[in-house]
């Protein structure tokens, strides 16, 4: 089987992580053009199981679990950026110039903020990053999350796991299989999700000035997202120099998960952009 479909996982540390391993999943073959997937706040590489393999055909697929998250290590110190640092030692890690980000939620507030410090980013397809809504409406996410729950055994964790904000649409088999990888056992010996909550009252970096992204973005917006707000879409990309925005209907926040094949389709015409075919003959 092709490492398309059976993807190779990783843990690696550099500084400035004080010793922090990070956990990361590949798709694809090394060398091709580089995409690079960042999950949301409380999330993990699997929630991307279904979409990497439809983007690796011709490119390198690698998917991050930030500190904190999935099989990456839980550090007792929370420090301002950590997430970002952890963007940078992959990125340093992986050793090429030039790479494409797909990043959903918190994951694209982290890429933004890298890619205006760093001239490495051919491109950059935000999904539903919050903006434009009430505070309370992220408050109460950010709290849902916050909530440590434990359960007696592992069957019980993965009934009990939703997303937040919640996916209506999301077809129920892909419910179970992120849950199945979403949910470790604790040192009480009983079963919770694989995030630390604390994370969430970490407070962000200043915001980036976003007129030094010069790659070109794509902001996709979920059309019933209580997160990112058709204005918040709108006014983001037109702070962003090269940005413009794409409306997926029948999808919420997480867009990748109510829309997949949609989504699928948005990306690999923005990774042609990117990309353009002619760099695949013969390869």
């Amino acid at each position: 089987m092709s490492n398309r479909t059976n993807p190779r996982s990783e843990r690696f540390t550099r500084d400035p992580l004080d010793g922090v391993n990070l956990h990361a999943m590949h798709w694809g073959q090394p060398g091709k053009p580089l995409v690079i997937l960042l999950h949301g706040g409380g999330a993990n590489v699997h929630w991307w199981d279904h979409i990497a393999p439809e983007l690796a055909e011709h490119r390198h697929i690698v998917a991050l679990d930030f500190r904190g998250h999935g099989d990456s290590d839980y550090p007792e110190n929370y420090v301002t950026g950590a997430f970002n640092q952890d963007l940078e030692a992959l990125c340093h890690h992986l050793g090429q110039d030039k790479m494409t980000f797909i990043a959903h939620s918190m994951g694209a507030q982290v890429v933004l903020d890298h890619a205006s410090r760093f001239d490495v980013t051919q491109g950059i397809m935000l999904i539903d990053p919050a903006r434009g809504t009430q505070k309370r409406t992220r408050r109460a996410a950010r709290l849902a999350l916050s909530l440590a729950r434990t359960y007696a055994t592992k069957e019980e964790a993965m009934d009990r796991f939703q997303f937040v904000p919640i996916a209506e649409h999301v077809a129920e088999p892909l419910r179970r299989h992120i849950a199945s990888h979403s949910v470790r056992l604790q040192k009480n010996e009983r079963w919770g999700f694989k995030f630390d909550g604390h994370w969430f009252g970490v407070p962000p970096r200043p915001k980036p000035d976003l007129k030094r992204v010069q790659c070109p973005c794509l902001v996709i917006r979920g059309a019933e997202s209580e997160l990112l707000s058709s204005e918040g879409a709108s006014e983001l990309c037109a702070e962003l120099p090269h940005g413009r925005t794409l409306e997926i209907m029948g999808s919420g926040h997480h867009v990748l998960l109510d829309r997949p094949d949609e989504l699928i389709v948005a990306a690999q015409s923005f990774l042609s952009e990117i990309s353009p075919r002619e760099k695949f003959v013969n390869s």
